[in-house]
């Protein structure tokens, strides 16, 4: 059971978790997130130390301190409990306060980020004991490893994760951390961004789980973004496949990485709502449950490429070395579109942007598009269904297309576009596909 930032952000709501997990039948391990907004501020601090503005660095934890001392007083009620969490409180914000004196680095850095689930879950137990709920922390710096690729290494998780198990039989509920983990050089690290998913993912396979359920506050996946299309409904099931595709193009439910672990393993995935807990939410499973469209997502902040060469393209070879400039500066590539004269291709980060195109450069005449955003059609079986290519074109065609994406997947037809025409696309897709207005 994984609980995201905003599930354990107020000291009511972890109350509320604490309540879903103690109804809980067969054994959990609840995977927590940091309290909502606690990675930010960390992020902050870490920006703000490396610049050398430790003042800046200061102010943020001082006001972050603020919010845990305001957290705890809401979140116990004896003296005992509070005199816990106060002590809790302290020895994380002095690490805080101690780093302002030390030189920046990168591993520095990872510990910094890693302070917000430590708190969590270290407060989340200090309740469970006031409860008098029977419990046991399982540190994810234990078990939770990465290789020197950043790749999750399962088969050592499993083992670690199981020994630690072992420790406590009987015992009902465990309480860990999600995101954190440790690399090759035995540092504190993270599975970055989202990474909280991945955790609970990766538990729920090395254990064998029966379910691995995602609580947000949202109540599953939903047709189309809820914050930009008045009327979405949530998708009852989902293939693995559909719900990768639906993740990696922009549903914000879900992290594109968390779905695999769970795949390979065959563990059914539910994305229910913190808040309705009664709600049927989202199941994804390895059956996509029924053909046609479920769902609708954008990714935003992409970067379009196109390389121009009438000489060059037809030869032998061309877009072999095209793709390794890309592999080169381990750029992924989401989509690609090719012509007897040039090569159309879409990336979603800038970080290697000018080293890519000066090495592209002898290959032709180079043009590039920023602030696009790629809309993806997701279902099962569209690419067969004619109807839904009419229905999709029919319901766009007074915005401009750069891109499409066809064939690929039997799951996903994907559109590029300017960033300006995202809402206008994805409320007409909404009226279009699922005549929701």
């Amino acid at each position: 059971m994984k609980f995201g930032g905003t599930s354990v952000g107020k000291p009511e709501r972890m109350h509320h978790i604490v309540s879903l997990v103690s109804k809980e039948t067969e054994p959990a391990i609840v995977v927590l997130s940091a309290l909502s907004g606690t990675t930010n501020a960390l992020v902050e601090i870490g920006n703000a130390i490396a610049k050398g503005d430790r003042n800046a660095a200061k102010q943020t934890i001082e006001k972050l301190e603020a919010h845990y001392q305001a957290f705890i007083k809401e979140l116990v009620k004896s003296e005992d409990a509070y005199n816990k969490a106060r002590s809790i409180v302290a020895e994380h914000f002095e690490f805080l306060n101690i780093i302002l004196k030390i030189s920046f680095s990168e591993a520095l850095n990872k510990d910094i980020l890693a302070q917000g689930e430590l708190l969590s879950t270290k407060l989340f137990c200090v309740y469970l004991e006031e409860q008098k709920i029977d419990h046991a922390l399982l540190p994810a710096l234990e078990f939770m490893s990465i290789d020197q690729y950043d790749e999750p290494q399962i088969g050592s998780i499993k083992v670690k994760l199981t020994q630690l198990l072992n420790h406590y039989p009987g015992k009902k509920i465990f309480v860990t951390q999600g995101y954190i983990c440790r690399n090759a050089r035995g540092e504190v690290d993270n599975l970055k961004r989202g990474g909280s998913d991945y955790s609970a993912s990766l538990i729920a396979a090395a254990i064998n789980a029966s379910v691995c359920e995602i609580w947000t506050d949202i109540d599953g996946m939903h047709n189309n973004d809820p914050r930009i299309v008045k009327k979405t409904v949530p998708v009852e099931q989902l293939s693995f496949e559909e719900a990768a595709e639906l993740a990696y193009f922009g549903a914000k439910i879900l992290h594109p990485a968390s779905i695999w672990p769970a795949q390979m393993y065959k563990i059914p995935v539910k994305l229910l709502n913190t808040m309705q807990p009664e709600a049927k939410g989202t199941l994804i499973v390895e059956e996509a449950g029924s053909v046609g469209v479920k769902a609708v997502a954008a990714k935003d902040n992409i970067i379009a490429i196109r390389i121009k060469s009438s000489r060059m393209l037809l030869a032998y070879g061309f877009l072999r070395k095209i793709f390794e400039v890309f592999e080169k500066y381990r750029t992924p590539i989401d989509m690609i579109t090719t012509s007897e004269v040039a090569v159309s291709l879409t990336i979603d980060h800038s970080v290697y942007l000018q080293e890519i195109l000066k090495e592209l450069e002898p290959f032709g005449t180079i043009e590039v598009d920023e602030n696009q955003v790629i809309i993806s059609v997701v279902g099962n079986e569209i690419a067969q269904t004619t109807d839904i290519i009419k229905k999709l074109f029919g319901s766009i065609r007074n915005i401009p297309v750069r891109m499409v994406s066809y064939g690929g997947s039997p799951h996903n037809i994907s559109l590029l576009i300017a960033a300006e025409h995202k809402t206008q696309i994805l409320q007409q897709l909404n009226k279009g596909m699922f005549g929701l207005e």
